[in-house]
C-alpha cells in the first residue's frame, strides 16, 4: 500500500499552525504545494479534512480523528531516526534506588529518560537504603541522607522535606497542629520525625499511637486507607495528591536531608554513568522540559 508521506506531512504541518502559509515555510515549500498535498489526502480518504475560513483553517472531525495517529507515526520515526543517528555503543548501566525514590519519583520519569538517553540500558535494583556497590554490582545508587559516605562521590539531587498527609476525610477538622493529636500518627522507625515536626509547629509532641513501618510506601499506602497520618516527604507522593488518595493539611515542611546519586571514589564515571546524572539534575531543576510537577 502506498502511503502519501508528502500529504500526511503536510496535512500534520497545516493541522498545527491551522494556517497554511506558516505550514509552508516550516516544510519550505510553497503554499500552493501544501494546499495540493492536502487536497490530494482529501481526495483518498474521500472527506475534507479542513474547513477554510477567513483567516486561516478548522480541523473537521475527520481531520481531528486523524491528527493524532499521523502526528505520533511522524514523533515515532523522528525518535527512530535519532536513535539510528546516535553511534555511541549501547552501554549497561546498573543503579540501586531506594524504594520511594524510585517509585515516587523516577518511574514516572523513566519513559523521558529512555527517550532523551537510548544508548543506556538502565538496569533498576531496589533497595531500603541500604547499599553495598561494590558487591551488588552497582555503577551507582540512589540514596537517602546527608551525602556523607565514606569513599563515595555523592551529587544532591532532591530535597525532600517531610509533612503530614492523610486523606481527604482525616484531614476535616484539622485546623491547627494540635488538632492532630486525636488521630493515629503513623511512622516509621525514626519516632523523632514527629517530635520534630511538633516541635517546629511550637507544640509538643503527642503520645504517637499509630503503626510503625519499615518503608515510606506502605507508611503511605496506609495512610491512603484512612489507618491514621503518616510523616511523608510530599514531593515524592504527588500523585497520590493529584488523586485526592492523599492531603497535605500542614504548610510545614521538616528538612531531613536528600536524595543522593552516589558512586564509589575508586569508579570513574562511564559515559552512561555521566547520563544519567546530568538527566537527573535536569528533571530535578522546577520547570525542567520533561519533568512532572512537583
Amino acid at each position: 500500500m502506498h502511503l502519501p508521506l508528502n500529504a500526511l506531512r503536510a496535512f500534520e504541518a497545516a493541522a498545527r499552525h491551522l494556517n497554511l502559509t506558516r505550514a509552508a515555510q516550516e516544510l519550505h515549500v510553497t503554499q500552493t504545494a501544501v494546499s495540493q498535498h492536502i487536497r490530494n489526502l482529501e481526495e483518498r480518504v474521500g472527506q475534507p479534512l479542513f474547513r477554510r475560513l477567513p483567516r486561516g483553517l478548522a480541523l473537521t472531525d475527520e481531520g481531528q480523528a486523524l491528527l493524532p495517529a499521523v502526528a505520533e507515526a511522524f514523533g515515532s520515526l523522528q525518535r527512530a531516526l535519532e536513535q539510528l543517528a546516535d553511534n555511541r555503543p549501547r552501554e549497561v548501566l546498573t543503579v540501586g534506588v531506594v524504594g520511594t525514590f524510585a517509585v515516587g519519583w523516577l518511574l514516572p520519569r523513566l519513559k523521558h529518560f529512555q527517550e532523551s538517553c537510548p544508548f543506556v540500558d538502565l538496569r533498576l535494583l531496589t533497595h531500603n537504603n541500604r547499599v553495598d556497590m561494590a558487591g551488588e554490582g552497582l555503577d551507582c545508587a540512589i540514596r537517602f541522607g546527608d551525602g556523607a559516605w565514606h569513599g563515595t562521590h555523592a551529587q544532591r539531587i532532591l530535597e525532600a522535606p517531610l509533612s503530614p498527609m492523610c486523606t481527604p476525610a482525616m484531614a476535616h477538622g484539622l485546623a491547627h497542629p494540635a488538632d492532630l493529636a486525636r488521630l493515629p500518627l503513623l511512622r516509621t522507625y525514626r519516632a523523632e520525625e514527629w517530635t520534630d515536626w511538633f516541635a517546629a509547629a511550637g507544640q509538643p509532641c503527642p503520645v504517637l499511637r499509630g503503626a510503625v513501618f519499615d518503608s515510606s510506601l506502605t507508611l503511605a499506602e496506609a495512610a491512603a486507607q484512612g489507618a491514621g497520618v503518616a510523616l511523608l516527604p510530599v514531593k515524592l507522593f504527588t500523585r497520590e495528591l493529584q488523586q485526592g488518595r492523599l492531603v497535605q493539611p500542614f504548610a510545614l515542611e521538616l528538612p531531613r536531608g536528600a536524595y543522593w546519586l552516589t558512586r564509589l571514589q575508586s569508579r570513574a564515571p562511564t559515559a552512561a554513568m555521566l547520563a544519567f546524572q546530568q538527566w537527573l539534575l535536569k528533571q530535578a531543576t522546577p520547570g525542567a522540559s520533561g519533568a512532572l510537577p512537583a
